[in-house]
């Protein structure tokens, strides 16, 4: 899962979304530094990527992209299923995605203050790009992995993968729609727990 599915799955609580944005920053287990309903958000999103690495339906979404992609597969189709469920989210929110968006730069602006190096820095390319919104459209997305391509340390051959989502763009889009279901019900349970 990536940006947009975490702040989905967070729910409505603002310092949940917050913690589930920053969570790929922050390392270790040290979060008795933040809110505790930060904190909580880092834990969610932190246990909902360990449920999706584990999902078998995910498994098989990363196995056609294993071999030409290898450790980037999983974040490659992180980003196909943030597509998905920009392209379908009317399905999902009774919210427009562009005020989820809105609601989530603002958020986001207004604990900058606790922001990882990493966000406070990528923050004015989510706002100015829009990357949530961006996300529903292929071409779009296909800018987003071009520069993702840039950033890695080897290469990636990420700036073509458009191409297998093209290739199997149904399949990739059914095992979202079963898989999604199964995630928002996981994290509910979390949050119950919790």
């Amino acid at each position: 899962m990536n940006y947009l599915a975490h702040t989905f799955l967070s729910g409505e609580n603002p310092k949940l979304i917050v913690g589930g944005v920053i969570a790929d920053a922050i390392k270790g287990n040290h979060l008795d530094i933040y809110e505790k309903d930060i904190a909580l958000g880092i834990k969610l999103h932190r246990a909902i990527d360990q449920y999706t690495d584990s999902n078998d339906i995910v498994h098989h979404s990363k196995e056609r992209l294993y071999g030409k992609y290898h450790k980037y597969a999983g974040v490659i189709v992180d980003m196909f299923y943030d597509h998905f469920l920009a392209k379908n989210w009317n399905d999902y929110s009774t919210i427009s995605l562009e005020q989820t968006a809105y609601n989530t730069y603002g958020l986001l602006l207004k604990h900058h203050s606790i922001l990882p190096p990493k966000i406070i820095r990528m923050l004015p390319f989510m706002i100015y790009y829009n990357w949530f919104v961006s996300y529903a459209d292929i071409n779009k997305l296909s800018l987003h992995f071009q520069g993702m391509a840039k950033r890695t340390t080897f290469v990636s051959g990420m700036e073509n993968v458009t191409e297998d989502l093209y290739n199997d763009y149904s399949l990739y889009e059914e095992e979202f729609k079963h898989f999604f279901p199964q995630v928002i019900d996981f994290a509910n349970k979390y949050l119950k727990i919790e």
